[in-house]
């Protein structure tokens, strides 16, 4: 089927933009419906690009290949994970880390998907229900281009009755806990359960200067801790203590499984499970203090007193922080909302923080590590913001 674009969005697309967006579409009732492979061209039938509709949450559908001879076939779809494979060759044989991210939906060429590894094998991720349909070639060529993987597990990112969150769709089974290693330090992973696996791939960068020292000798509050990454990182890193806070009561086990297995005692590293503005304001009440507070909360929370959304409150969250920072600390404030400007988040953060009458420096930034390839093209698609500060 030929899909008809509107000028404008058919400019952009030439150009290399990925993204199709429903507004794009000249007719959009029964196309997005359809699941299988289309042509996208110009009102007047000129060849944009060949790719598919999929409603997800960042639009209904990606580009992608502008070669009018294309076939979306095994083979095609082989050569784009191998060359996905060739730009994280660092990481094929390397000792101190073997969880990366293989394969980065449209950054590598293919919205709508991705491939993390996890030591000996892959999970891969659909966003959207159309690319799932076309799931037994692609993993078919994701096998042919990497034989050495073990086993593959699917994650079901988008909503559809009737298909598991995540299951074993290749290959051998994960052991419970997968041990894996970043920079060093290991982290127990489980692939099996629900959508995540204990380990945001994406913090590499960060996990990887604490544990090179960036909290050496400091007492580290580690908020919305999840199974406390941050926290064993800083620990091996050198630092005096660490507070790692979640309101799930599964953090409490899972962060301690993350020390256990890097031999940390927890005698100096405090796991507490409670709603973080709640230990804010004990911390506050009891005047509590702290050398680096990580902030890297979930876009959206909600609980009986209150309603959290990054976009529109992680400037008061930086304000509630900063009373428990000692003078000459660092903030590291970290953000994966996409549709969060890089540049409004600094302000929110530096409003936070000049909030409290403190004044700051900004001594370090981190966007997507190499693994997370992003295109030139579709600048959204680098969604991470992540920004460290010393605060006087």
């Amino acid at each position: 089927m030929k899909i008809k674009i509107k000028k404008q969005a058919a400019r952009k697309m030439m150009s290399g933009y990925p993204l199709i967006i429903e507004g794009d579409l000249v007719k959009t009732q029964d196309q997005l419906k359809t699941k299988e492979w289309h042509q996208f061209v110009t009102d007047s039938g000129q060849f944009i690009g060949t790719g598919y509709l999929g409603k997800q949450n960042k639009g209904v559908g990606w580009v992608v290949s502008q070669n009018e001879n294309t076939k979306m076939d095994e083979a095609f779809f082989t050569q784009l994970f191998s060359k996905a494979g060739e730009k994280r060759q660092q990481f094929a044989d390397n000792e101190l880390t073997n969880a990366y991210r293989l394969f980065n939906g449209e950054g590598d060429g293919l919205g709508g998907m991705t491939v993390d590894i996890y030591a000996d094998f892959a999970v891969v991720s659909w966003y959207n229900e159309t690319i799932n349909t076309f799931k037994t070639v692609l993993i078919a060529a994701l096998v042919q281009a990497f034989p050495m993987i073990k086993g593959i597990y699917e994650k079901n990112r988008f909503e559809q009755t009737g298909l598991p969150e995540t299951q074993l769709i290749y290959g051998q089974e994960a052991p419970e806990p997968l041990l894996v290693k970043e920079n060093g330090v290991s982290f127990a992973t489980y692939l099996n359960e629900g959508m995540m696996t204990g380990i945001f791939l994406d913090q590499k960068h960060v996990r990887g200067r604490l544990a090179d020292g960036l909290a050496s000798g400091l007492d580290v509050l580690n908020t919305f801790s999840y199974t406390g990454a941050f926290s064993v990182a800083a620990a091996m890193g050198g630092a005096a203590s660490t507070v790692s806070v979640d309101l799930a009561k599964r953090s409490l086990e899972k962060t301690k499984e993350m020390f256990d297995i890097n031999q940390l005692s927890l005698d100096n590293n405090k796991i507490v499970v409670m709603d973080i503005f709640d230990y804010i304001r004990y911390a506050n009440r009891k005047e509590l203090a702290f050398d680096m507070v990580i902030l890297d909360p979930p876009g959206f929370a909600r609980n009986k007193k209150r309603t959290f959304s990054v976009v529109k409150n992680y400037g008061e969250l930086v304000a509630e922080v900063t009373p428990l920072i000692r003078t000459d600390g660092y903030l590291i404030a970290s953000t994966n909302v996409a549709n969060l400007p890089y540049d409004k988040f600094k302000e929110m953060v530096e409003d936070g923080i000049r909030s409290e009458g403190r004044r700051f420096k900004k001594v370090e930034e981190y966007r997507l590590p190499s693994d997370y390839v992003t295109a030139s093209s579709f600048k959204e698609g680098n969604y991470l913001k992540v920004l460290i500060y010393q605060i006087f």
